[in-house]
C-alpha cells in the first residue's frame, strides 16, 4: 500500500496533546496562519507566538528535523507544492514510471490517498458540519473552481432531494451578487478548493463569511486560502500518478456527508424521495427497464 507522507501543518496537528504548554502556543499559532509565520527568522516567530526562541528550536527538533533552517526548507517545499503546474507534474513522476500497468499503479495511489485522507479527519467535527448541513433552519449552498465546481454541482443535485433550501453558486462572479442576497447568518457555504487555489473561489468565501455564514472547505494538503474563513475544513490527499490531481477522495467525502445529512433528516428525506418518484413516473422520466 502506497504511504502518503504528512505535511509539516498535519504534523504539528498530530504532536500537538504532546506537546507543552509553550510549544502548543508556538503550534498554534503556526497553524492559525501557516505557512507565512515560518517564513520569518527563529527570532521573529518566537516574538510573534509570544514565546522564547529555544521553544521554537525545541518544536522543530520535535518534528523530526535538524533545525530551524531544515524546518524552513521542508515548508518552503511544501509552498512549491501548492503552485506546481500539470506539465510540472507529468515531469516529475512519468521519468520514474514503474513497469506495473498504469491502472495498478494509479489505483495504489487512489487507495493511498483515500486511506491518508480518512485517517486525518476528526470524527467530531465532520459530524458537527453534517448536523449544520441537516439543520433546517439554514440554508446551504455550494460552490468550486473550474475543477471542483463540478463536486459542488454533484453535492447539490443529490442534497435537493435530501432536503429543501439547497443551492449552487454559479462560479461566474457576476452571479455571486444574486446569491449573497439570499444567504443569511448562520446559512452554509460548502466550497472546494484545490491547487492551483483561485481567487474567485476565495472571494466567494470571504464575502460568505462576512455574512455570517458557517463555511465548510473541502481542500488538499498544502490548504487553500479559503481556510482562514472557514469554520470546517478537510483535507483530501489527491496526488496520482498523472498530469492531473485526483478527486476521489473528494468524492468519497462529498458522499459521506450526504449520506450522514440523509441519515439525520431521513424522515423528511424518505417523504421527498417518494414524492420525487412520483413527479419522475408522472413524466415519464425514465425509460421502463426491459
Amino acid at each position: 500500500m502506497v504511504t502518503v507522507q504528512k505535511t509539516i501543518e498535519e504534523r504539528l496537528r498530530a504532536d500537538f496533546e504532546a506537546m507543552t504548554r509553550a510549544e502548543r502556543q508556538l503550534a498554534s499559532h503556526l497553524l492559525r496562519h501557516y505557512p507565512v509565520p515560518a517564513l520569518g527568522s527563529v527570532t521573529a516567530l518566537a516574538k510573534a507566538a509570544d514565546v522564547s526562541s529555544p521553544t521554537v528550536v525545541r518544536l522543530v527538533q520535535k518534528l523530526g528535523f535538524k533545525g530551524y533552517p531544515d524546518f524552513q526548507a521542508g515548508i518552503r517545499s511544501e509552498v512549491e507544492e501548492r503552485l506546481v503546474s500539470p506539465l510540472a507534474k507529468h515531469d516529475r513522476w512519468a521519468g520514474g514510471v514503474p513497469d506495473t500497468h498504469i491502472l495498478n499503479r494509479f489505483a495504489n495511489s487512489v487507495l493511498g490517498n483515500l486511506e491518508a485522507t480518512l485517517a486525518q479527519i476528526d470524527h467530531a467535527e465532520f459530524d458537527a458540519a453534517a448536523a449544520l448541513m441537516a439543520d433546517p433552519s439554514r440554508k446551504v449552498f455550494a460552490t468550486g473552481g473550474r475543477i471542483t465546481y463540478a463536486m459542488a454541482n454533484y453535492f447539490v443535485t443529490h442534497m435537493k432531494v435530501i432536503r429543501p433550501g439547497v443551492s449552487l453558486i454559479s462560479d461566474v462572479s457576476n452571479a455571486w451578487p444574486a446569491a449573497m442576497i439570499e444567504m443569511r447568518e448562520g446559512d452554509v457555504l460548502l466550497a472546494f478548493d484545490i491547487r492551483r487555489y483561485e481567487n474567485n473561489v476565495l472571494q466567494l468565501v470571504e464575502m460568505a463569511a462576512e455574512q455570517g455564514a458557517e463555511v465548510v472547505l473541502i481542500t488538499d494538503p498544502w490548504v487553500s486560502p479559503a481556510a482562514a474563513h472557514a469554520r470546517f475544513r478537510f483535507s483530501a490527499q489527491i496526488e496520482v500518478p498523472s498530469a492531473w490531481d485526483s478527486t476521489v477522495a473528494i468524492q468519497v467525502l462529498v458522499e459521506t456527508l450526504m449520506a450522514a445529512v440523509q441519515s439525520l433528516t431521513w424522515e423528511e428525506t424518505a417523504t421527498r424521495m417518494k414524492r420525487l418518484e412520483e413527479l419522475y413516473a408522472r413524466a415519464r422520466f425514465f425509460r421502463r427497464s426491459r
